[in-house]
């Protein structure tokens, strides 16, 4: 990580998270049991960065939140969760490492997996709702975030931006190919939770449009330094498979720009979106610091 980029403190946040699902799996997977709700639970609770759920928590305090919207941010976790067991499939990318342990297929089966990630989504769905009701938010405003949380999750959203990644296997994509391939794939939920985090705030039009940009802009740019990692750091230091993107023959931003260009585009990507939220009057040096940590970090 260069010297000029601090990594954010994301300790409290993390555990206001980490605390919420707890709750959820308690209150909820007792009622699946079993084999899947085990594979549930561990995929859930397993350690990761929460770097969606900050986002939540980071954006709706910058809009003024005054509420505690860790469960509304982990319902948003519990995607991203199912969309990490979905994606380490044998028929995704085959990955048996994530966050340095088994992937729950190899954990539980293929068959438990791939019906754990199915049950994961309607249960984030729950999970926002009863979120957005325990916030005291309207009926309105809890229905356009559980929409957004469901679209980010769907064919216009991740599973068509998996679609795509899988179709683009062996194939050169040019950029503008390979941009729409992760707006959707990665893209989509990182902006969604600065969304959702800004809708539970009940932000202004201009707040909105202006961290619009900025989670779209962040969303490109965590692909991108996803990419990076991929060529330049270990399996050990990414807790999954390096090397990845090349064994899958798939088309990448350091294939077409090269290591040093990729890295300036997420760099500017990140300056573009900070611009906006500055010209918004809503840049916070937590929105900032983990936009940039986004982009330096080596895992």
């Amino acid at each position: 990580m260069p010297a000029s980029v601090v990594a954010p403190d994301f300790a409290g946040p993390r555990e206001r998270v980490a605390r919420a699902l707890d709750a959820l799996c308690d209150r909820a997977l007792p009622t699946i049991g079993g084999p899947v709700g085990d594979a549930m639970r561990y995929a859930i609770i397993g350690e990761g960065k929460r770097l969606r759920a900050v986002l939540v928590m980071l954006t709706y305090d910058a809009c003024g939140g005054a509420g505690d919207v860790a469960p509304l941010a982990a319902a948003v976790e519990v995607v991203h969760a199912y969309s990490l067991v979905h994606d380490d499939l044998p028929c995704m990318d085959d990955d048996e490492l994530r966050r340095g342990r088994p992937t729950v297929h190899k954990a539980f089966g293929v068959a438990t997996a791939t019906a754990a990630g199915m049950a994961m989504v309607p249960l984030a769905a729950r999970a926002a709702w009863e979120a957005v009701e325990s916030l005291g938010l309207n009926r309105e405003t809890g229905a356009e975030i559980v929409r957004v949380l469901m679209r980010a999750s769907g064919a216009g959203g991740m599973i068509g931006g998996q679609l795509l990644d899988l179709e683009g296997e062996g194939q050169h994509l040019s950029y503008d190919q390979l941009e729409r391939v992760h707006r959707c794939k990665t893209g989509a939920l990182i902006e969604a939770s600065v969304e959702i985090g800004a809708r539970a705030a009940q932000a202004p039009p201009d707040r909105l449009a202006a961290l619009g940009r900025y989670g779209r802009c962040i969303g490109l740019a965590f692909q991108i330094a996803d990419d990076v990692l991929d060529v330049t750091a270990t399996s050990d230091e990414l807790g999954k498979t390096a090397g990845k993107d090349i064994a899958f023959q798939k088309s990448t931003y350091p294939a077409l720009l090269g290591v040093d260009g990729a890295v300036a585009r997420a760099e500017a990507l990140v300056d573009e979106g900070c611009t906006a939220l500055a010209a918004a009057g809503i840049l916070t040096p937590a929105l900032e610091a983990t936009a940039r940590y986004m982009v330096a970090r080596r895992s």
